[in-house]
């Protein structure tokens, strides 16, 4: 059979968290339209009696301005390393040149195909087309295959891509595991998504979300969640008006919750206070990055 590591490279918001959803059929990775939504590396398992890939989400490529953004980048430097093949994601309605400037940087010595993404929102055929000349002519270039993610347009072209040059040999996950992360990471996850949907401007960007206890009982699981901000003001905004926000977080989070485990939950959420965490190693540490 044929087994390996598939790692998805880009800028923010290129469209990488919504191609791994798409390529596993269900929601692995969080999605929000504001950049830098994803902070770790998610690993995400498909498998089948011919093949199993092994998908990584990478947070898109930024230069570091505090500690977290040096994990981040961390995460996307691991995957560099053990990439069987690799995807390079491009926002089609952007100007290529900053991507192309970034994939120079990575210097990879996998496989690369180019993926363009969000095909559905470009009028231009012509333009398109002059898209994927460029890429086919780069060096670290193998293929370019053009899709929308969000509509799943083009995407099991890009699998059957994929497997043209994933190398042949033995699993490396057995059973039907989807991902090598705990059910406690993707809750945290999914409330840290709501936050990015309800709150505006910088405040997603100084949040963070700890699962402190997930208890799976008969008729439910009960789950405690700590909402960490760096200031008091922070704090008010995400509980809002006599709890009014938070209230409203908690139930589109536990909706979500709910469907991914497949069960009923009582979530309860809390909000903590920590001074710079994002420049903090040990509160990183504690968090998980």
């Amino acid at each position: 059979m044929k087994a390996g590591f598939v790692n998805i490279f880009g800028k923010p918001n290129a469209g990488k968290s919504t191609l791994l959803n798409a390529l596993m059929g269900e929601k692995m990775a969080i999605v929000s339209h504001k950049v830098q939504t994803t902070r770790h590396r998610i690993k995400a398992i498909l498998t089948n009696d011919d093949y199993q890939i092994i998908f990584s989400d990478t947070p898109g490529i930024i230069d570091p301005k505090y500690k977290l953004h040096e994990k981040m980048m961390q995460a996307v430097k691991g995957s560099l390393e053990d990439a069987d093949v690799a995807l390079l994601m491009v926002d089609a309605r952007e100007a290529i040149e900053e991507s192309h400037e970034i994939f120079l940087k990575l210097r990879l010595k996998a496989p690369v195909i180019v993926v363009l993404n969000k095909i559905d929102q470009v009028k231009d055929a012509d333009e398109l087309a002059k898209m994927k000349i460029f890429f086919e002519a780069q060096t670290y270039c193998k293929e370019v295959v053009m899709i929308s993610a969000l509509k799943n347009t083009g995407v099991s072209d890009l699998l059957n891509t994929i497997l043209i040059y994933l190398p042949e040999g033995h699993p490396f996950y057995e059973g039907d595991d989807i991902s090598d992360m705990p059910v406690k990471f993707f809750v945290g996850e999914l409330v840290r998504e709501k936050i990015f949907q309800l709150y505006h401007e910088e405040l997603p960007y100084h949040t963070t979300v700890v699962v402190q206890e997930y208890k799976e009982k008969s008729t439910l699981t009960k789950i405690r969640a700590e909402i960490i901000v760096q200031r008091d003001t922070q704090k008010g905004i995400i509980l809002g008006d006599k709890g009014s926000m938070i209230k409203q977080l908690g139930t589109l989070a536990r909706k979500d919750i709910e469907e991914f485990i497949g069960g009923k939950v009582f979530l309860e959420l809390f909000v903590k206070v920590r001074p710079k965490w994002r420049d903090n190693e040990l509160y990183l540490r504690e968090y998980g990055y």
